[in-house]
């Protein structure tokens, strides 16, 4: 009997944001505050505080497959920060938000996609996760982060079983797309 793929869905929120770190280019600067994992292996979720980032390294080095939205260029790179020799390449992955730029031609939020698709929308955002940082408010913090990462996980198991992703446009018009994952 084949062993079983471990899917690992992740998502991590930051400490500082783009402009207190001087930019994008300069995510690596930008500091977890927390990551959360779903792990098809493990069946459950598990949170990660800053302190904790060698573990979620090892988890992500571990998987069959790591699934995320905008991973390869947003949270990985905060990543980087913590290990020189953490290299993304190496890591099978799928980045969601990637593969609806490849497809549209224009980035879509995970957003535009959980509500077209479920009717289900994010419970916050980033802005306010740093808030919450600043307050000392982890737990909301990985509370959001957690919901991110099931909203990625059902986006991406929609798009297994049907081949097909809904989202609204910038009107709010419901839109479909095909995807091949």
């Amino acid at each position: 009997m084949a062993a079983a793929r471990n899917l690992v869905y992740f998502d991590i929120e930051t400490q500082l944001s783009k402009d207190e770190v001087g930019g994008w280019h300069r995510a690596r600067d930008m500091k977890m505050s927390v990551g959360v994992t779903f792990s098809t292996a493990r069946g459950g979720y598990r949170i990660y505080p800053e302190r904790e980032v060698p573990e979620l390294l090892r988890e992500l080095r571990a998987a069959d497959l790591v699934v995320g939205y905008n991973i390869a260029g947003f949270d990985y790179e905060v990543l980087r920060g913590y290990d020189e020799f953490f290299d993304p390449e190496q890591l099978r992955t799928l980045d969601l938000c990637a593969e609806m730029n490849r497809k549209l031609g224009h980035r879509l939020g995970l957003d535009a996609i959980a509500s077209g698709t479920f009717g289900l929308g994010k419970t916050s955002d980033g802005m306010q996760a740093l808030r919450w940082w600043k307050e000392g408010r982890v737990r909301e913090i990985a509370e959001y982060c957690c919901y991110d990462v099931k909203l990625t996980k059902l986006v991406h198991e929609y798009g297994l079983a049907r081949r097909q992703l809904h989202y609204l446009d910038k009107l709010g018009n419901r839109r479909s797309v095909a995807v091949e994952w």
